[in-house]
């Protein structure tokens, strides 16, 4: 979910302008948008950042008031920042769901509903369903049911520059093989919950997606920050790994957390493992680098 590539094209192809900030901080989006920028794009731990800095500081949380519309990509943002920045602002974020390969899938107009957590149904042309490990289509529609996403439509791209093995491995009769993975509600809104090579965890004969349980340590008030992993298991096949970091001051105990989870999913997706963390490896776009995320078997 390439949400920033994205979010630069858009008003290329429109005549809009564009502002860079730089290195991110809140203090510079605030400057930015308070001198005449009117809309954001960001990925997850930027929204975090500023949640925290809009709690602290009325300035920048009266910036973010003042944007057309606050979006996010790149990675799913975790429900407890959707409502702290709502909370602070009056702003409701906008998620959508796309790919440089697709460009947009799915997305909520500006002026629409917001369902946190959701990116919203499919757009106008584009048919997206969720496939699952045979290739056959999902149609479940619970919001629970986990499929890797495929779409198809006119926002394809033509294939990979002089890869057509490339090309012919994420194509399918004419599908487009994301390699996200996503569950879809009764109204069809698309709810991604990670990606497929490093967040699908096969557990007791259950598939968990990361991001769910992610999202559910998230919910806990002496949780900053979480990441999901799975780690081989005699037993089960893989175990649920969780790699937590406390806010600070905050105390919170391996099982607490483990029953928290709980209590807010199925029995079957609480962590088996909880482990401390002074900070998550990210990358440069403040993704986590799960690959440096290991556990003990």
């Amino acid at each position: 979910m390439h949400g920033l590539v994205l979010g630069v094209l858009g008003p290329l192809r429109t005549g809009g302008s564009l502002r860079h900030a730089g290195r991110f901080s809140p203090e510079a989006v605030a400057a930015e948008l308070a001198g005449g920028a009117t809309m954001l794009f960001g990925v997850p731990t930027m929204y975090h950042a500023l949640a925290e800095a809009a709690e602290a500081d009325a300035s920048v949380a009266a910036s973010l008031a003042g944007a057309r519309v606050l979006v996010s990509g790149s990675a799913p943002l975790a429900v407890r920042e959707h409502y702290r920045i709502e909370a602070a602002t009056g702003q409701g974020i906008v998620e959508r769901y796309g790919l440089t390969e697709t460009l947009m899938n799915c997305a909520v107009h500006v002026d629409g509903e917001r369902q946190p957590g959701s990116v919203g149904p499919p757009l106008p042309g584009v048919d997206l369903r969720l496939v699952g490990d045979d290739g056959a289509t999902i149609d479940a529609r619970d919001d629970e049911t986990i499929g890797e996403v495929s779409v198809r439509g006119p926002n394809l791209f033509l294939g990979y520059l002089d890869r057509p093995d490339a090309t012919a491995s994420v194509m399918q009769d004419g599908w487009f093989r994301t390699g996200d993975l996503a569950t879809r509600g009764p109204d069809g809104w698309v709810r991604i919950v990670g990606r497929r090579a490093t967040d699908l965890i096969k557990t007791g004969g259950y598939k968990v997606g990361a991001g769910e349980v992610e999202a559910a340590l998230l919910e806990h008030a002496a949780v900053a920050e979480a990441a999901v992993t799975g780690a081989p298991d005699d037993r089960l096949g893989e175990r649920i790994v969780a790699w937590v970091v406390l806010r600070s001051a905050a105390a919170a105990t391996p099982s607490e957390l483990e029953d928290h989870v709980a209590a807010l999913l199925a029995p079957h997706k609480r962590p088996r493992e909880v482990r401390f963390l002074k900070a998550l490896p990210r990358n440069e776009m403040g993704k986590v680098r799960k690959s440096e995320l290991r556990s003990p078997n």
